[in-house]
């Protein structure tokens, strides 16, 4: 349908921003319409490309007409092809040269002869205008009421007859269903029959993507460039967040380490109020547009969790065999790729990676509840570690 593809992007190209509004066009003797309902009385000399959600046409058009929408209905006479995509065609006008419509239902009425090849593909197909070519149709179910100058060779699950149907040249037919065709629609003689099992055909489509040879790397390496693009990401979040936000990094860095509990009941109720988000906002109708964003929201607080609790624990580690209170940069962001290696490792160990991984999610979104509790609502008298001696806001 490389058609079909033109229309929608020189369509697109011409509304540009205004798509919602109708936009019509002539240009180089071609008309070029768009919008959210294009009524359209066509008088073109040329080309027509027309792209919305429905579309309408009457009038004539002496070039090709280029249809692409949601329900595309065409009335206009066409001197010369017709391609059309939708999720229903319907054309109601004669068309001078050959027709080429996909959709879900495809129809072309009595009213709407074609000179040249009809081409149908979609679900339900319905072919009632005279053809004086050939016809080719594939689809669930094609029900032919029309007379056919040409060949046929039509693909579906049922075809039905109706009392104006007849095939002047031959019959190519592949159907499920072993139904009797009249004599009055094609002799006998001039029909070959094709065996076509649906379940089949779609098995031998996935084989035959397993033949194919792809450019792809083995297993192993795929793995390890997964794991090494996504470490380097992480590590740049580290870095970052190190160098413009260190205060407020090491205060919830701190909390993961002092507070387990506390802060993993935290990381339990924040991910709980992010993923609440999205049902909530939905049911408002009018929030409907902000749900990506929740989503995101939750995609980053996970990251950031993940990655925050990771670090605390490593250096927590790191302390504990006498390793320095106060590193340097580069030393943290040291840290931050052995945790990153060591959690990786930990994924291949079958559901105690899954749990170590989840557990630091919720100890780094609980930090970072904790955190905007602390901006929100100021404490006045801040909890103290149990030595009685630093805040834990320190």
């Amino acid at each position: 349908m490389r058609h079909v593809l033109i229309a929608i992007i020189a369509s697109l190209a011409v509304a540009g921003p205004g798509f919602t509004e109708d936009v019509s066009r002539v240009h180089g003797g071609d008309t070029y319409t768009a919008g959210e309902a294009v009524t359209e009385t066509l008088t073109a000399t040329g080309d027509v490309f027309a792209a919305g959600s429905v579309i309408t046409t009457s009038g004539s058009a002496s070039g090709d007409i280029h249809a692409a929408g949601y329900d595309v209905n065409i009335s206009s006479n066409t001197g010369g092809d017709l391609y059309a995509a939708g999720s229903s065609v319907t054309i109601s006008a004669p068309v001078g040269e050959d027709i080429t419509a996909a959709g879900f239902s495809v129809r072309s009425t009595a009213t709407a002869p074609v000179e040249g090849n009809l081409r149908f593909f979609g679900r339900s197909l319905t072919i009632e205008g005279p053809i004086a070519g050939a016809l080719t149709a594939f689809g669930g179910t094609v029900h032919l009421n029309a007379a056919v100058s040409g060949d046929a060779w039509i693909v579906a699950e049922t075809v039905t007859y109706g009392p104006e149907a007849r095939i002047d040249g031959t019959l190519i037919l592949s159907s499920d269903e072993n139904t009797s065709i009249p004599d009055r629609v094609i002799p006998a003689a001039r029909i070959t029959l094709e065996e076509w099992d649906s379940r089949k055909m779609y098995r031998e489509f996935d084989r035959s993507w397993d033949a194919v040879d792809m450019p792809m790397l083995p297993i192993w390496l795929s793995m390890f460039s997964a794991f090494l693009i996504s470490a380097i990401f992480l590590l740049v979040l580290a870095a970052i967040f190190l160098t413009f936000a260190e205060t407020r990094v090491e205060k919830m860095r701190r909390r993961v380490t002092r507070q387990p509990l506390q802060t993993f009941l935290l990381g339990v109720i924040g991910l709980s109020a992010l993923f609440g988000m999205v049902p909530i906002t939905a049911l408002t109708i009018v929030g409907l547009p902000f749900v990506p964003f929740a989503l995101l929201a939750i995609i980053v607080a996970w990251t950031l969790g993940y990655l925050l609790a990771a670090y605390g624990v490593a250096r927590r580690v790191l302390v504990a065999f006498n390793g320095s209170e106060d590193p340097s940069l580069l030393m943290k962001l040291v840290t931050v790729a052995l945790a990153i290696c060591v959690v990786a490792i930990l994924n291949f160990i079958p559901f105690v990676g899954w749990v170590v991984n989840y557990t630091l999610v919720l100890l780094g979104v609980g930090a970072m509840t904790a955190g905007l509790l602390s901006i929100w609502i100021p404490d006045p008298d801040p909890a103290v570690e149990l030595d009685m001696q630093t805040p834990i806001d320190d």
